[in-house]
C-alpha cells in the first residue's frame, strides 16, 4: 500500500516557480539539483531564483491582493476549506513529495500532512469568525469599534524539516486575512511547495494571490524582504538569519514574524516514571531525525535519578532503527553540509571532554552509506557552555546533565539563550505548575515530549526563539491583519 502510493506520485523533473498561477522558469534560466537525503541521488532540478523573479512574484501578488481582500473573508474561507478539502483527496501526493525530499518515512510523512489539513479547515473557520470588538466611548453618540484589515503582500519564507506543515502554519492565516502571499521555499523542500500551489490554484485560489519561488536564501530569500511591496514577513529558520531579516525589514518599518528555534530542555525529576521519561525523551530528541525546533536536546536529570536514567535511555537509543522505512524510528538529515556540520560539532566535544554514549558517527551501512544518515546521538559531561550545549544543531543529538535538585535543574534549563520549549517529568502537581510558571519558554509540557502544539494552539518562544509572534492558533491573526479603530459620530435628532 505504502510503496504503491510513493510509486503513484510523479516527481517532475523540473520544479519551476509558481507567479500568477503559471509554471516559470528563472528568469536566469539556472536551476539546482535537489537531492534525495536517503541515498544522495539527484530528485530533480530547481529554478534557482534571484531578485528578478521575486520582483515578478511580488508584483503579480501586489496586483491579485486588491480583490482577493475584496472578497468577505467568509468567502475567502470557503476557498481555503476547498484547498484543504483537496489537500485531503491528494493526502498520499503530498506525503510521498514530503517523504522523497526530506528522507522521512511516508507514514510520518502521511501525519504531517494530516496536521497541515487539520490546519487548512481550522483557518477556513476563521473566516467566519474574523472577529473585531465595540467598546463603550467617553463621549456622547459615538459608536466605537475595531476591525480587522489586510496588510497587503505577505513574504512567507519556509523551513525544509516539515515542509507541508511549516507551508500550511503560514499560508492559511495569511491568506484568511486578506493577504496574497509570495513563498520563498525551502531548497531542500521545493516540490512539496510547489505541489501546495498547484494544488491550491486548483482549488479555486484566484491566480497571482499565491506565488512560489524557489532559490537560495540570500538570492531569493533577501529580495522579499527587501522589496517594499512586502508589508509582513514570516520566517522560520537559525537566529542568525532571523536577526539580518529584522534588521533589513526593520528599515522600512516592515512587520516581522520570526520562529528561531532553540536548546530544549527536558527535566527528570527525582520522582518521574522513568520509562515513560526515556521514551518521551527519545521521541523528543530524535524524531524526525532531530530536525525540529522543538527537540529536546538538552536532558537535564536529578542526580539521585541520573545513572538509571542515562543507562536506560543510552540502551533506547542504540535499538533505534534508522532508515527511511515505515518501521524506522529516524531517517537522515536534510543534506550533506548539515551532516558535517554535526559530525564536526561531536568530535569538538569529544575534544572538550564530553563521552559519547552511543552514535556519534556518520552510518556506513550498504543500505545508508550515500544518504546523509547521523546515528542517534547520546552525549555526557558536555559543559553547559560548550558550544554543542549552546548552538542549534537541528539533528539527531542530545546532552545529558546532572542537577542536584529542582532549583538548580529549572536554573539550567533557563541558562540559555533560546526559549521555545520546555517539558518537566515529574509526578508532582506543585512541581510541574512551579516548572511552568519559572521556566523561560514559550511552551511547556509535562511528562511527554517538548513538543505537542495543535493548529489553534500559540507556538513560538522566548529570548533568541523569536521575536514575541506566535503562529499558528488565533494568535497568527495578528501577524496578518491590521488593527483597524473606527468611530462613527451620532446626530440624536437625524435618528
Amino acid at each position: 500500500m505504502v510503496m504503491s502510493d510513493m510509486k503513484k506520485f510523479k516527481m517532475p523533473e523540473e520544479t519551476l516557480n509558481l507567479i500568477g498561477g503559471v509554471d516559470t522558469a528563472a528568469m536566469s534560466g539556472e536551476a539546482f539539483d535537489k537531492l534525495d537525503p536517503s541515498n544522495g541521488k539527484v530528485l530533480c532540478r530547481v529554478a534557482r531564483s534571484r531578485g528578478e523573479d521575486a520582483r515578478k512574484a511580488i508584483e503579480c501578488a501586489v496586483a491579485a491582493q486588491p480583490a482577493w481582500a475584496a472578497l468577505p473573508s467568509v468567502q475567502r474561507g470557503d476557498i481555503l476549506r476547498n484547498i484543504a478539502s483537496e489537500m485531503k483527496k491528494r493526502r498520499a501526493d503530498i506525503a510521498a513529495a514530503v517523504a522523497l525530499e526530506t528522507g522521512k518515512s511516508f507514514k510520518d510523512a502521511e501525519g504531517e500532512t494530516d496536521g497541515a489539513i487539520s490546519l487548512g479547515f481550522f483557518f477556513a473557520g476563521e473566516g467566519q469568525r474574523l472577529y473585531g470588538r465595540t467598546m463603550p466611548s467617553a463621549t456622547p453618540n459615538k459608536h466605537a469599534a475595531t476591525v480587522r484589515s489586510p496588510i497587503g503582500v505577505a513574504g512567507l519564507i519556509i523551513a525544509a524539516n516539515t515542509p507541508i506543515a511549516n507551508i500550511a502554519w503560514k499560508v492559511f492565516p495569511a491568506l484568511i486575512c486578506g493577504n496574497a502571499a509570495v513563498v520563498k521555499a525551502a531548497e531542500d523542500t521545493p516540490v512539496t511547495a510547489w505541489l501546495f500551489g498547484k494544488i491550491a490554484h486548483e482549488a479555486g485560489l484566484s491566480s497571482g494571490t499565491l506565488n512560489i519561488i524557489h532559490g537560495f536564501g540570500e538570492e531569493a530569500g533577501t529580495p522579499i524582504v527587501d522589496d517594499p511591496g512586502v508589508g509582513v514577513i514570516s520566517f522560520t529558520g537559525s537566529a542568525e538569519v532571523g536577526r539580518k531579516i529584522a534588521q533589513a525589514a526593520g528599515k522600512r518599518l516592515a512587520r516581522v514574524s520570526l520562529e528561531l528555534g532553540g536548546k530544549n530542555p527536558l527535566v527528570v525529576c527525582d520522582d518521574a516514571d522513568l520509562e515513560n521519561a526515556v521514551k518521551w525523551a527519545a521521541l523528543s530528541a530524535f524524531s524526525n531525525a532531530g530536525q525540529r525546533c522543538a527537540s529536546a536536546s538538552r536532558l537535564i536529570v536529578f542526580d539521585s535519578v541520573y545513572d538509571k536514567f542515562r543507562d536506560m535511555l543510552a540502551e533506547k537509543t542504540k535499538s533505534l532503527k534508522v532508515g527511511s522505512g515505515d518501521d524506522d524510528d529516524l531517517g537522515p538529515v536534510i543534506n550533506e553540509k548539515q551532516l558535517n556540520r554535526m559530525l564536526a560539532a561531536i568530535e569538538d566535544a569529544r575534544a572538550r571532554g564530553a563521552t559519547v554514549l552511543a552514535g556519534g558517527r556518520r552510518l556506513d551501512d550498504p543500505a545508508l552509506k550515500t544518504g546523509f544518515y547521523l546515528a542517534p546521538t547520546l552525549i555526557e559531561n558536555a559543559g553547559p557552555d560548550d558550544e554543542i550545549s549552546t548552538v542549534e544543531l537541528f539533528g539527531p543529538i542530545t546532552c545529558l546533565y546532572r542537577a542536584k535538585d529542582f532549583d538548580a535543574a529549572v536554573a539550567l534549563a533557563n541558562k540559555s539563550l533560546y526559549g521555545l520549549t520546555a517539558c518537566v517529568h515529574t509526578g508532582n502537581l506543585h512541581r510541574a505548575i512551579s516548572f511552568a510558571q519559572r521556566v523561560q519558554a514559550g511552551m511547556v509540557v509535562v511528562n511527554a515530549g517538548t513538543y505537542g502544539s495543535e493548529p489553534h494552539m500559540p507556538f513560538g518562544g522566548f529570548k533568541c526563539s523569536g521575536n514575541g509572534s506566535r503562529e499558528p492558533g488565533t494568535e497568527a491573526l495578528d501577524v496578518y491583519s491590521e488593527l483597524k479603530n473606527v468611530c462613527i459620530n451620532i446626530n440624536p435628532e437625524l435618528a
